[in-house]
């Protein structure tokens, strides 16, 4: 019942928003180049649904290239980390700068290096994805409490066995958190790097190559389509993230025991 209310709420204030728009059109009387109604939107939505759908699975494929990429990468150097604390201590500052470097400034030194096309559209996302995953995974992995790493050492454990059997498994709820925040941004990445990279593939392009075509043809109501489409890739890749983490958690972590109850 609880989540009957919350979806109804949802709806809710989505109908108001999409009302305060209309709202705003009507009052302003905003040309429609300027801001189309909502209704002109689903319009064009229906009717290029299809050049909608084939933007959306180019990038959704390059997204999802760099978020998994940046899962693997990520976690490799979260166990370095773990491992050794002099390599944490020199190099950890240094991947927390991916954080504050501008992925608009890098683009184009990445578009020279790497050439157009997929490639290019990918690394821009692992790049921006990368930091969170790093950054989550190794706090969950140094965060042990220091009774159970003693526990295990009695048991004549190895540090492999530790890293592997406590602190890894103690660090994937703090990985998740990784995940579900470079989920979001993954998309993002994807869409900045088409905007530099054009059309990742012959005849077709993604979200990003769309909304550069869009805003040079002045077609503000596929412009808005293609945000509408944008947005509903990111919840997509949060809710599948969110799902993950439920399957893997919810047998023995509190975190996900938690979302159920709610």
């Amino acid at each position: 019942m609880k989540r009957i209310w919350v979806l109804l709420n949802a709806l809710g204030i989505f109908a108001v928003l999409l009302l305060l728009w209309q709202s705003i059109i009507w009052i302003n009387h905003v040309p429609p180049y300027m801001l189309p109604s909502p209704w002109r939107v689903y319009q064009v939505i229906v009717e290029r649904f299809p050049a909608l759908a084939a933007s959306f699975e180019i990038t959704a494929g390059a997204a999802t290239m760099g978020l998994a990429a940046s899962i693997v990468a990520g976690v490799a150097i979260a166990l370095v980390f773990a491992q050794w604390r002099w390599v944490r201590r020199t190099l950890y500052p240094y991947t927390l700068l991916l954080q504050t470097v501008p992925i608009v400034a890098i683009a184009p030194l990445i578009l020279m290096w790497v050439g157009p096309g997929l490639g290019s559209v990918t690394l821009i996302a692992f790049i921006i994805c990368l930091a969170p995953i790093i950054a989550n995974t190794t706090q969950g992995l140094i965060s042990v409490e220091e009774n159970f790493v003693h526990l295990f050492l009695m048991h004549n454990a190895s540090r492999g066995q530790i890293l592997m059997k406590l602190r890894l498994r103690h660090a994937v709820p703090q990985l998740f958190v990784g995940v579900r925040i470079s989920a979001g941004i993954a998309v993002i990445g994807a869409i900045t790097g088409e905007l530099f990279a054009g059309s990742t593939t012959v005849g077709r392009g993604g979200l990003g190559y769309s909304i550069i075509y869009a805003s040079q043809q002045l077609q503000t109501d596929y412009l808005f389509a293609l945000i509408v489409a944008a947005t509903v890739l990111g919840f997509v890749f949060y809710f599948v993230v969110s799902f993950f983490e439920w399957w893997f958690l919810h047998q023995w972590h509190e975190s996900a025991r938690v979302l159920e109850v709610e």
